[in-house]
């Protein structure tokens, strides 16, 4: 009898502004990385709202998806977990500058497509980059593809 698995859902945000990207830089396994905005999914919100508050809470910038870059599978090589991750774009609204950031959290921080590719070693898994890759190559889908009846 085989066993029920269920991924772990995640949301993130690729948000660019004048030629860089938003990221974080977190404590993952006691070691420092780079990650975008990014978190679970919780219950009782839409996966956009979920992207909004993770955003708000690892950045503190407000955040109004307007596409979904694409969604991704990814298994830990390390750890018997398989992620799915729901990557969003849109705009930046305003900046919180006195909101504290989430626990874990470093800092925000903005890097170029060349800077994140520089620190590759650096990223909490290779959703990172490909996330930001697509972005690149243009993938938008609307956010139309995602329906919640509650």
């Amino acid at each position: 009898m085989s066993q029920i698995w269920f991924p772990h859902v995640t949301v993130a945000a690729v948000i660019a502004h004048e030629g860089k990207f938003l990221f974080v830089e977190e404590q993952a396994d006691d070691v420092p990385v780079i990650n975008q905005p990014a978190g679970h999914w919780e219950a009782h919100e839409s996966l956009i709202e979920a992207a909004v508050r993770e955003t708000l809470e690892e950045t503190a910038y407000h955040f109004q998806p307007s596409a979904l870059i694409g969604i991704y599978r990814w298994s830990h090589p390390h750890k018997n977990i398989t992620y799915l991750r729901f990557a969003f774009t849109g705009e930046l609204l305003s900046h919180d500058q006195e909101r504290p950031l989430d626990s874990g959290i470093l800092r925000a921080l903005w890097l170029t497509p060349e800077e994140l590719l520089a620190q590759s070693a650096r990223h909490r898994s290779p959703l990172v980059l490909r996330c930001l890759q697509d972005y690149l190559a243009g993938k938008r889908y609307p956010l139309e593809l995602l329906n919640d009846f509650i």
